[in-house]
């Protein structure tokens, strides 16, 4: 058998690849002083720090060591989340000076040696692109494929975590180092748009989950939306991947609620058309045909819309409030007239567990399937060094979902 010089080095490289995860120098790993637009691995890495409220810096970083079961991933894009936005206000989690990002997505470029395997067992290898749910505690509650242990809430998750000596600990960078003990999975087979979609999606697929524990929400039911942000859109279109058809949104935005229509929702209420709430449940009301609905889905941080919502509910009906990632102040209820004398079955919802993350890329698949616009929901996209204008234009609710983006794949 003939070998010629470029199959042997080809051979040579395979080898040190499988043995330590890392190319050699003149593959796409080579260490270089650039940007790494090249496809190599710059030495250092920026990151927009946000070093007081309202104000990211662009600060650049030496790329740590990786240890045996790290990874180093390049920063394709990241989702701005509403937490995003709470931090960036008033810093209620006091991680000031922190990098944020939680919704990110990007591509394998180096590799600890014990690196095999993503969280679900899928292989991992390098150009792979991957998303990130949380870091594992010594937590025995919190694990994969056990539907009855609860959420993911408690853990630390990247783009919330507090400035140390590693400082790519967020999306909003140019690299992040995925630590061992974290839950990567491989998402290559989703284009970067539905990669960055894919968190806040999974908050959505755990709420209907949460939902469907209250055996009232089935394929017939009247369900009403409440709030068309980018997670009430995303609720709608969960719903009619599910076969769901019967669904009013409500919001006071027009813009949003064309979208709600295309996402699947049949019907739309403008609370801003309606004065009282006496009023605004008649149009809910009429909107189902007569009927209120046999459930809703609270999904804004308003709590004069939580209070609202109950109107909207038919007797034995059910209630899923997934609005309130913060403390957005308490709501006043009836006890007797909105639970008690109706019966109401109230779940809350709040992040997600492991196993609903790797379900939403079912979900995102499904979706696109069946001709919903979920792409279409990132509707601004911004370089890392326009960071405060990003979350500006979240603030000032410009479009619907705002999106960082590295600039070469804007």
């Amino acid at each position: 058998m003939n070998i010629n010089e470029n199959e042997v080095a080809k051979l040579v490289a395979q080898v040190l690849q499988e043995m330590t995860g890392v190319a050699p120098a003149s593959s796409a790993n080579k260490q270089c002083g650039g940007c790494g637009s090249c496809g190599e691995i710059p030495k250092t890495a920026k990151v927009a720090m946000m070093t007081k409220l309202k104000h990211f810096e662009i600060q650049e970083y030496p790329i740590p060591e990786l240890g045996d079961d790290d990874m180093l991933v390049r920063v394709e894009g990241c989702g701005v989340c509403g937490t995003d936005a709470h931090e960036y206000k008033n810093d209620p989690f006091s991680l000031i000076p922190v990098v944020l990002g939680h919704e990110g997505t990007g591509e394998i470029v180096k590799m600890g040696k014990n690196v095999k395997v993503d969280s679900a067992g899928k292989p991992l290898k390098l150009g792979d692109k991957v998303v990130t749910c949380m870091i594992f505690k010594d937590n025995p509650d919190i694990t994969m494929f056990d539907l009855n242990k609860q959420n993911v809430g408690g853990a630390d998750v990247y783009g919330l975590l507090p400035d140390d000596d590693v400082h790519l600990n967020g999306w909003y960078s140019d690299y992040i180092l995925i630590r061992g003990g974290s839950t990567v999975f491989n998402v290559s087979d989703l284009d970067l748009d539905s990669r960055i979609l894919i968190e806040p999606c999974a908050v959505l697929v755990h709420a209907v989950e949460r939902a469907k524990t209250t055996n009232i929400l089935r394929f017939n039911s009247r369900v009403v939306v409440q709030g068309c942000g980018p997670i009430g859109l995303i609720c709608i279109a969960v719903l009619r991947t599910m076969g769901i058809e019967n669904i009013v949104a409500v919001d006071g935005n027009e813009q949003r609620l064309a979208f709600a229509k295309r996402m699947g929702a049949n019907e739309t209420v403008n609370f801003m058309n309606y004065k009282g709430i006496d009023a605004l449940a008649g149009a809910v009301q009429d909107a189902f045909g007569g009927y209120l609905a046999d459930f809703a889905f609270q999904c804004t941080g308003s709590p004069v819309a939580h209070s609202n919502i109950y109107h909207f509910i038919r007797n034995g009906g059910g209630l899923c409030e997934l609005g309130f990632f913060i403390n957005g102040g308490d709501a006043t209820i009836n006890p007797h007239f909105d639970l008690c004398s109706k019966e109401i079955t109230l779940v809350g919802s709040w992040v997600y567990t492991l196993r609903d993350y790797a379900t939403t890329f079912d979900f995102l698949k499904r979706a696109i399937a069946i001709g919903l616009p979920i792409k279409e929901l990132i509707t601004h996209r911004f370089p890392l060094e326009e960071m405060n204008e990003a979350l500006e234009t979240n603030l000032a609710q410009k479009g619907l979902k705002i999106a960082y983006v590295r600039k070469d794949l804007i």
